[in-house]
């Protein structure tokens, strides 16, 4: 815990990436039009905050804490979110690109991805139980030994997930997306 606590402040169009954040505790603060990339977000915690159009592409996140913090149409190109603090981690995700990042080994229940380009991300050994994909490009995102139980797949495309590598008990997929679970017998579906 940092000694600084912000709270309920918006900081709009500020370049994080040439100011420094503050070290400080963030609880319910409005990040909006900000540029965080390549910057260095260590050991910072965010409750209940929220990130709208920002830009955290490469941001460091080393032990940093998401609680109840929402990203709207936000940049997270290649963010390692594996490498945050997962004491009480609840994100959730409308807009954005995720194209490359990792959630590797992460707790994620009931995770929301809402319009998301989600190219190559890392879902390995995550737990994501009853988590909801909606209109999400998952193209070539890794699917290895996840928890996808009760999850909704639904309305999103371009995913591969191997049905003896994970466990899909009770999720949900559109028949469109049936092709998606049948990728490694490399067969024809009409």
């Amino acid at each position: 815990m940092n000694e600084i606590i912000i709270e309920n402040r918006e900081f709009n169009g500020i370049d994080f990436s040439e100011k420094q954040i503050d070290k400080s505790d963030y609880e319910n603060c409005i990040f909006a039009n900000c540029n965080f990339s390549n910057s260095d977000m260590s050991n910072l915690n965010f409750s209940e905050c929220v990130f709208d159009n920002c830009n955290l592409a490469m941001a460091k996140i080393k032990n940093t804490a998401f609680k109840a913090v929402g990203f709207l149409n936000c940049k997270l190109l290649g963010l390692h979110f594996n490498d945050c603090n997962t004491f009480l981690l609840a994100i959730n995700f409308k807009g954005c690109n995720l194209n490359l990042a990792s959630f590797y080994k992460l707790k994620l229940k009931g995770t929301e991805f809402k319009n998301c380009n989600m190219h190559e991300t890392d879902f390995t050994d995550c737990d994501l139980t009853g988590s909801i994909y909606d209109n999400c490009d998952l193209a070539g995102a890794i699917f290895h030994k996840s928890i996808l139980e009760k999850s909704d797949f639904s309305t999103s495309w371009n995913f591969s997930i191997d049905p003896e590598l994970n466990r899909i008990r009770k999720a949900k997929f559109s028949s469109a997306g049936i092709a998606g679970l049948l990728d490694k017998y490399d067969i024809v579906i009409e």
